[in-house]
């Protein structure tokens, strides 16, 4: 369950006061709430349910080939440091008589995206939730971002990028399907 918003903000307020700043400086009087707000936006994904976000748009489909929906933007924060990781996912499924509504695959990423996280176990959930809702053959996802913590703080590495794989399924078993996945999402770069 999440604090109201109002005390969210005190929190921050704390927070502020601990840095040693003033929060009733004028560049600071609005920024706990600011925070506050922010930090529900950026963790939206907790009150969001996978049955509910899909709303039944899974559809019949003759549809057996893979599937590539590819360089979908995601934000997400680090769960160690509580800062951002930013970057893209890639997504591939092979239908078993049903395809999902291509915009579900952007809003199953950010569901599970905007909460705290570490890429390893983003990368799993995506693809497992993708699996649950069309009962694919196989599904494959690979994210790659570049995360905050390691750039702005600790080891500051700016050209650093994490890249993470899930094969389910066909993916998993077959080295031809995953090759051509990989391939297809390597093409136009």
């Amino acid at each position: 369950m999440s604090l109201p918003l109002d005390d969210l903000a005190d929190h921050y307020r704390t927070i502020i006061q601990g840095l040693g700043e003033d929060p009733d400086r004028e560049g600071l009087q609005n920024t706990p709430m600011r925070a506050a707000k922010a930090m529900q936006f950026l963790t939206r994904g907790y009150q969001q349910d996978l049955e509910e976000l899909v709303n039944n748009a899974v559809f019949e489909s003759a549809m057996d080939e893979m599937v590539v929906i590819q360089d979908i933007e995601l934000y997400s924060m680090c769960e160690h440091h509580m800062l951002p990781f930013i970057g893209k996912c890639h997504i591939a499924y092979l239908p078993q008589g049903k395809v999902l509504g291509l915009s579900k695959f952007a809003r199953i990423v950010d569901m599970y995206a905007r909460r705290l996280q570490i890429q390893e176990n983003l990368t799993r959930q995506i693809a497992e939730a993708i699996e649950s809702v069309t009962q694919a053959k196989g599904v494959a996802v690979v994210i790659e971002a570049q995360h905050m913590c390691m750039m702005m703080r600790g080891v500051e590495k700016q050209n650093s990028r994490m890249k993470t794989s899930m094969m389910l399924g066909q993916f998993r078993k077959s080295q031809a399907t995953r090759t051509e996945f990989l391939n297809l999402i390597s093409s136009n770069r």
